[in-house]
């Protein structure tokens, strides 16, 4: 079990995750990876060189020990960073955006999906190429904005995201069932469904009444044939 998962609510699932380009990681190791190259270098140097005696030997037993301390530290310094790159995260749940990073020590910063105002996707020509986008989340937190930059796949990201938006806010809106029991019930009571027009009503309230009707069916609160029923029912009133 990864550390986000240790951060689940219940009934909160994970639908998709996502890492900054392996370009960063690479970024981030500039100064390793020079090391590793200047350390081949002066070993290169060291062996064409062999054993010339004199001061130059000693030169050379000095950049013997240059050569490891820049191997073994390049190297441990790039194992750092792979764990670091690895260990940082951007997650989206069924009700939430994590972004995780740490090794020792955690981090985790979270913003609700319902508090999602929109989301900026820029993408270059180069991030289009090697398939990755920077993405602006704008939120209505106190931070305002949640950065993420060069998000692999940042297009497909996006996507997920407000797809799981949208579901979250489905299932907000989705009515409670009424307990069963052995007496049928309407879906919806009679007090919830649109006044009706009095005394036949004329045409402006009838059609406000079935736009209040066509309302409650798309949000699933009445069904296709109770919407059918009432329908009929107003129109008979012209």
């Amino acid at each position: 079990m990864g550390y986000t998962e240790t951060l689940l609510a219940n009934g909160e699932r994970v639908v998709r995750r996502a890492h900054q380009h392996w370009f960063v990681l690479v970024w981030n190791a500039r100064y390793s990876v020079l090391a590793i190259i200047l350390a081949i270098v002066g070993l290169v140097l060291k062996v064409a060189v062999g054993n010339p005696g004199g001061f130059l030997d000693t030169l050379m037993s000095a950049l013997g020990w240059i050569v490891l301390i820049l191997l073994v530290g390049g190297v441990l310094w790039f194992a750092w960073g792979l764990l670091r790159y690895r260990n940082e995260e951007y997650v989206i749940t069924s009700r939430r955006i994590i972004h995780a990073e740490g090794v020792i020590n955690k981090r985790a910063t979270d913003s609700s999906l319902e508090k999602i105002n929109d989301a900026i996707l820029t993408e270059s020509l180069f991030g289009r190429m090697f398939g990755f986008g920077d993405l602006d989340v704008l939120t209505a937190s106190e931070s305002g904005i949640e950065r993420l930059r060069m998000l692999k796949d940042a297009k497909t990201f996006k996507k997920a995201m407000l797809e799981s938006k949208h579901e979250l806010e489905i299932e907000i809106t989705r009515p409670t069932m009424p307990p069963a029991s052995s007496a049928p019930a309407a879906s919806t009571p009679a007090a919830d469904w649109p006044t009706e027009p009095q005394g036949g009503g004329n045409a402006d309230e009838i059609s406000a009444s079935l736009e209040r009707l066509a309302g409650m069916r798309d949000k699933g609160l009445i069904t296709q044939a109770e919407y059918d029923a009432k329908k009929q029912e107003l129109l008979d009133r012209l």
